[in-house]
């Protein structure tokens, strides 16, 4: 009987947790979370469409999926998450096909890296770009926006579905710009994690609240994940300075967020909606 009553539960899970005969679309597919997100939902049985305005990008992550899973699985589309028009095509092609968004994954974003020119080259608050703004702005921001109207919308006339955010850490802290101090340089040529970031991350858990009260009654739920920062191949000094910021004393590998996208987006989280979720190793108690 105990046997018996631990393979039912097991099974449970398992099936709170499976999309199965669900479709997830993913904004900003070509980079590496975006790949990270699409591999999760593949591991649950999910469909996904990977969707990018870096067409070359998309298919280097098809290819890069496909690795593990079946082709079959995956499709690529290209799409401009700053464009309505683009965003309504690529919904109105899958309508045509009968194929129904179930979650949403806005992860499109411009973040500049530490050893890219980008964290440097006119990131100061004190020069900073309105064209910038505005560019960083339609693309982490605006473009969660216009999809979670256009495919939400979808959702709340389909029997609801999941709307999942990808913040940051930086949702909940400020930049410790300490963290990206380069000795011998002036302090006006330091660089420093752009205001941008923190306001796009920080926007989105207010449009997640939104979204999560919007339409709730047409079974439509929408959270936010804050991820902290993912080691790949920044410089072993500013891994070693963040990672003294962290409780668990390291950044996060590329696949520790996989878990949680599933939860996130399966019928595992049925009752929990409107909240932001902050995996960054404790970072953000500290």
């Amino acid at each position: 009987m105990a046997d018996n009553a631990v393979g039912d539960i097991g099974t449970g899970v398992k099936s709170r947790f499976s999309m199965i005969g669900r479709t997830a679309l993913i904004t900003g597919s070509a980079g590496m979370l975006g790949r990270q997100h699409a591999a999760a939902l593949l591991e649950v049985g999910a469909l996904v469409v990977l969707t990018d305005i870096d067409v070359d990008g998309l298919k280097v992550a098809r290819d890069d999926l496909e690795e593990s899973f079946e082709s079959t699985w995956i499709r690529t589309m290209a799409m401009d998450v700053t464009q309505i028009e683009s965003v309504r095509e690529v919904a109105e092609e899958l309508d045509s096909e009968g194929v129904r968004v179930d979650a949403l994954i806005n992860n499109a974003a411009l973040d500049p890296k530490v050893g890219e020119d980008g964290l440097t080259d006119g990131s100061r608050l004190e020069t900073f770009p309105v064209q910038r703004w505005d560019a960083e702005l339609a693309v982490g921001l605006t473009g969660a926006f216009l999809c979670s109207q256009v495919f939400g919308t979808r959702m709340a006339a389909n029997g609801g579905g999941v709307i999942l955010n990808i913040a940051s850490d930086f949702s909940v802290l400020a930049p410790d710009q300490r963290i990206y101090h380069q000795v011998g340089l002036d302090y006006r040529d330091q660089p420093v994690k752009p205001v941008t970031y923190s306001v796009v991350k920080a926007g989105l858990v207010g449009l997640t609240r939104y979204l999560a009260t919007y339409w709730p009654d047409a079974g439509v739920r929408a959270n936010a994940l804050s991820p902290g920062g993912v080691q790949t191949n920044q410089p072993a000094e500013f891994v070693k300075k963040i990672s003294h910021l962290v409780p668990l004393g390291r950044m996060a590998s590329p696949d520790e967020y996989r878990s949680a996208v599933q939860f996130l987006c399966s019928d595992a989280s049925s009752f929990l909606t409107g909240q932001n979720i902050v995996v960054d190793g404790g970072r953000s108690v500290w």
